[in-house]
């Protein structure tokens, strides 16, 4: 089985990389101008955009067709 390259699938998987990208970048800058729990929200959003990220580059079967993705198998 391959996975989708075009379709709906792959709208949504980049909606929702976008929405944790944008809102843990968001939930960095967003700590510069509290009083309290600077340290807590900075690295929520530093985990959430390190999530985000994490989430597309698993992604499997990109159109490069790279030969060492993390499974191994260039055309899942």
């Amino acid at each position: 089985m391959t996975a989708a390259t075009t379709g709906d699938p792959v709208i949504l998987s980049f909606i929702f990389f976008m929405i944790l990208f944008l809102g843990g970048i968001y939930l960095m800058g967003l700590a510069q101008s509290l009083e309290d729990f600077q340290a807590i929200v900075f690295t929520g959003g530093l985990l959430i955009t390190m999530l985000s990220l994490a989430f597309m580059m698993r992604q499997g079967g990109t159109a490069t067709r790279r030969s060492n993705n993390w499974s191994g198998n260039a055309t899942e």
